[in-house]
């Protein structure tokens, strides 16, 4: 399969769409707090327009940050957690690797072996590769999952060693906090899906490199956002 690197088509946009889209994904900002951003900037811009344009480039966007990020480790971490949909109890299911990279989210309304095994897919097919280990919590439906996909992968179950990924979780739920919830479950997949690259994108580990050596994987991160969008040849 070839894979189109062509830049994203703006026509008849107007920029910086690019902008206002990392603004809202990578920030806990509102389409309004982007709007009054922008403003601040001399950009005159509506929170529709803002919405409209997170909508229609913000999982393109993340998609070309995904076949552009080198491969993933290959030792994943899996973890579920419940979020409240319209009153409803549905569950949020996150794999990240050993340094933090978000590798796939889906939202799902059971926490039983069929989602277990329907996330697995999810993951399989969409990165391609088989990891080295797998580390999850002590849920039934992982173990189950596990022996019916991937038997060849070592497994380790512990509420211990799955604090990665649990801690991946915690930039969603601030989201969660400030958008009040998510509307439906059709809302929260599309956005839960972009967020979570396009976040982890711009989160290096800081803790672990010094000052000079950040600011220089940051420079090479929003290099590769500018590619990514094509804001680097935009007029």
């Amino acid at each position: 399969m070839v894979v189109s690197t062509a830049a994203p088509s703006y026509k008849r946009h107007r920029y910086p769409s690019d902008h206002c889209v990392w603004l809202y994904f990578r920030f806990t900002l509102s389409f309004r707090d982007v709007e009054e951003v922008m403003l601040r900037r001399g950009v005159v811009v509506t929170y529709e327009t803002i919405r409209r344009w997170c909508a229609k480039f913000g999982q393109d966007y993340a998609n070309r940050l995904r076949r552009r990020r080198a491969r993933p480790g290959d030792k994943w971490y899996l973890d579920e957690v419940f979020v409240k949909i319209n009153g409803k109890r549905h569950y949020l299911w996150r794999a990240v690797d050993q340094d933090g990279t978000v590798l796939g989210v889906l939202v799902q309304s059971r926490r039983n072996t069929k989602a277990a095994k329907r996330f697995f897919r999810k993951l399989l097919k969409g990165l391609g590769y088989v990891p080295r280990a797998l580390v999850t919590d002590k849920l039934g439906s992982y173990q189950i999952a596990h022996r019916e996909m991937m038997p060849s992968v070592e497994h380790r179950r512990s509420r211990y060693l799955n604090n990665r990924a649990e801690l991946s979780h915690q930039p969603t739920r601030q989201r969660e906090r400030a958008m009040r919830g998510f509307k439906s479950p059709a809302h929260a997949q599309p956005f839960l899906s972009a967020f979570g690259v396009i976040c982890s994108h711009f989160r290096p580990r800081r803790h672990r490199l010094p000052a000079g050596e950040y600011r220089q994987v940051m420079a090479d991160r929003f290099a590769v956002w500018r590619e990514s969008t094509g804001s680097a040849t935009a007029a």
